[in-house]
């Protein structure tokens, strides 16, 4: 990554004090903007960590108020600071120095005013944006990623980042909206879900809705918004389902707790169903690529990958069957399962959903305590004898459970049939059946 501080800002302060803030550039796009003091604490941190010989030279201190040559003669010791630090093979990847940068994320929330006690309560995702106007679901930008990197290391002006809740649980709503910027984005993303469709709403209904954003009542807009179907969900793209029958084209949905599934049959006939998470004992996403039909040990060409989600489900009491989702968006909805059950165990264990959103945005939720682990499953049975052969396209395989449990220090420790128990699906009572 290239580091470059091509501009300064002059900005007020908390107090109305002014100060000066420099733009930091990752690969010529901006990144954050940051005080001298905030650099200055790196530097310090690093010098601790790492002695005095091997941190470069930072920018002094100045006692008076700084004239613009100073200022720009600073703007360029600062950049020439970066630069130096990035391109040392331990500076640049130390934890010091990247966990300064993925403060960026807060960052978006800080140029929103947003209280740090709903920051997590909200996240970036990349989405890719259609000709009509309507997005699709690429994925959930992780803590430590740079947004605009992200975006720009697409080359391509059809992504786009976007914020929206994080949560499920639509009795979080509360919390946001005792904070107008908090009830603004959500009263944002309620009108846009309804403009895309996402929402179900009736012509009573629009028209309730359209008076009451006519009077700007956003917290009244947002309480009929909940009472309609759909609210709160994320729609993903057509892909193809093997329930109930394979090769059933599908149009799912993830909010409140399940899966939505509306299936368009052979016979053309739309059914819908859903999934509740509590019912699934387990699922995993595999990708895979068509056998070639060639010479042995010729190489696949250009199969394409094939993306799968598949969860094990309890049809009835004692009867349990695999799904099957074939979509580029399945780890999507991998994460989207999982944070539903991060939701739902905190829930039940009678903690707080601040107090995890406060350590998810600290960095101190972990992979390993309650989201996913790598692992080397099985490719999925296919109830169809005739399902095409399938080759694994990596050894390292994604198997998602409900709860890590994995106590292996490696991965390849995993036998090839080994997969992860669902410990919430058995912590949930079987009045949720």
């Amino acid at each position: 990554m290239h580091f470059s501080i091509p501009e300064t800002e002059t900005r007020a302060g908390d107090g109305g004090a002014a100060y000066v803030a420099y733009n930091i550039h990752v690969n010529g796009v901006l990144h954050c903007r940051v005080r001298y003091s905030q650099l200055l604490g790196l530097h310090e941190q690093l010098r601790k960590e790492y002695g005095a010989n091997v941190v470069p030279a930072f920018p002094p201190k100045k006692i008076f108020t700084l004239t613009p040559a100073e200022v720009e003669q600073r703007r360029e010791q600062l950049e020439k600071y970066m630069q130096a630090v990035r391109q040392d093979p331990t500076l640049g990847g130390s934890e010091t120095f990247n966990s300064f940068l993925r403060k960026a994320q807060q960052a978006v929330a800080s140029k929103l005013d947003l209280p740090d006690d709903l920051v997590g309560y909200f996240s970036l995702f990349l989405v890719r944006e259609t000709k009509d106007g309507a997005f699709s679901f690429v994925r959930k930008l992780q803590e430590f990623e740079l947004p605009y990197v992200s975006v720009t290391s697409l080359h391509n002006p059809e992504f786009r980042i976007i914020l929206r809740k994080s949560y499920w649980d639509s009795s979080y709503d509360d919390d946001v909206m005792e904070h107008r910027v908090g009830l603004n984005l959500l009263y944002a993303q309620t009108v846009s879900d309804i403009e895309h469709g996402w929402i179900l709403v009736n012509k009573e209904q629009h028209r309730q809705l359209k008076s009451l954003q006519e009077k700007v009542s956003k917290k009244e807009f947002i309480r009929l918004a909940q009472t309609l179907k759909y609210y709160g969900y994320l729609k993903f793209d057509p892909c193809v389902t093997d329930f109930p029958e394979k090769g059933c084209h599908v149009v799912v949905s993830a909010g409140n707790n399940e899966l939505n599934f509306q299936v368009r049959l052979p016979s053309e006939q739309i059914k819908e169903g859903s999934f509740k998470v509590t019912r699934m004992r387990c699922w995993r996403v595999t990708s895979s690529v068509p056998m070639s039909n060639g010479p042995s040990g010729s190489s696949p060409g250009k199969s394409e990958v094939k993306l799968e989600l598949a969860f094990e489900y309890l049809m009835s009491k004692d009867r349990l069957q695999w799904v099957t989702i074939t979509s580029p968006q399945a780890i999507m909805l991998s994460i989207c399962l999982q944070s539903m059950v991060d939701e739902l165990m905190v829930k039940k264990s009678g903690g707080s959903i601040r107090k995890m959103f406060r350590r998810r945005v600290n960095g101190a939720l972990r992979r390993s305590d309650s989201q996913q682990a790598v692992k080397s499953p099985p490719l999925l049975d296919s109830p169809d004898a005739s399902r095409e052969p399938m080759a694994k396209l990596s050894s390292k395989l994604t198997s998602v459970s409900l709860r890590g449990i994995s106590h292996s220090s490696s991965a390849n420790d995993v036998g090839a049939n080994d997969f992860h128990g669902n410990y919430a699906f058995e912590g949930i009572g079987d009045e949720d059946l």
